[in-house]
């Protein structure tokens, strides 16, 4: 059994987000870290690793830097990883994006009892999208916002959370889960001999022309060209005014409170 692990290098959106001309993110430079919600399913996968014995691997489209975080997953303890990574790859939109990855997966082998766990979403761009497009492109099951995720004989059961509640849904594999980060689980930190052991564990590195044949790859349907949405202004949102404290139980606190509250149309 093998769990696929779809994950993103996204740039650190507390500093200053910086923007190419043609609308697309500046990666270079801007600092980047592993997509938050991405850590989770990073921690399921591992959690199930050490209940059953499964495969891990870690798979992520970007730049050849993003083979860094690639090593950190494998130190964390996935068995192997595949770095997606192409010229014509960049500027993909959601679409194309989803388009590569499920290609990519499909190229390695999909067999019946594997899953693939993505994050819920990217904090650089807040879809939710690319998880679902993969199972969709892949013609497979999927279920969203899950926080809880075991293994019976051929069939998964997860606990997928709502907004009043959660449901127990249970799943025939091969099947695509994405993962929330509300959980109770803490994602695990790499070790010493994770660290020490990560670069003699495989990486496998696919381009264009490793994936050309796949029946999803074309020219009009990856990056910017295969992209049928586009950015149209993308900006750091401005830093929130400070705060004023009023002090006291007076009741000309009160009254000052009302006022203010008043004057900016809250009651």
């Amino acid at each position: 059994m093998r769990i696929y692990v779809c994950i993103k290098q996204v740039p650190d959106t507390s500093g200053k987000v910086a923007v190419k001309p043609d609308g697309t993110l500046d990666r270079a430079s801007m600092s980047a870290i592993i997509n938050p919600d991405d850590m989770s399913a990073i921690e399921h996968a591992l959690i199930l690793k050490d209940k059953i014995g499964c495969q891990v691997t870690a798979v992520t489209m970007g730049p050849p830097p993003a083979e860094g975080m690639l090593r950190e997953v494998l130190a964390m303890g996935a068995d192997d990883a595949v770095l997606i990574s192409s010229r014509e790859f960049g500027g993909s939109d959601t679409f194309a994006t989803s388009q590569i990855i499920a290609s990519a997966i499909s190229h390695i082998g999909i067999g019946k009892d594997n899953m693939i766990f993505c994050g819920r979403q990217a904090i650089d761009g807040d879809t939710a999208q690319v998880g679902p497009q993969i199972a969709e492109k892949l013609n497979i099951p999927q279920v969203t916002y899950v926080n809880e995720i075991s293994k019976r004989d051929n069939k998964v059961v997860v606990k997928r959370l709502l907004e009043d509640g959660y449901m127990m849904i249970e799943v025939e594999t091969p099947c695509l889960i994405t993962c929330v980060k509300e959980n109770n689980v803490s994602t695990r930190y790499m070790t010493i001999n994770g660290i020490m052991d990560c670069y003699n564990k495989p990486l496998t590195i696919l381009d264009f022309q490793a994936l050309k044949d796949e029946p999803l790859i074309e020219v009009n349907t990856i990056g910017l060209k295969g992209s049928p949405t586009n950015i149209f202004k993308s900006f750091t949102p401005p830093q929130k005014g400070v705060g004023v404290m009023l002090e006291g139980a007076s009741s000309d606190t009160v009254v000052e409170l009302v006022e203010r509250l008043q004057k900016k149309h809250v009651i």
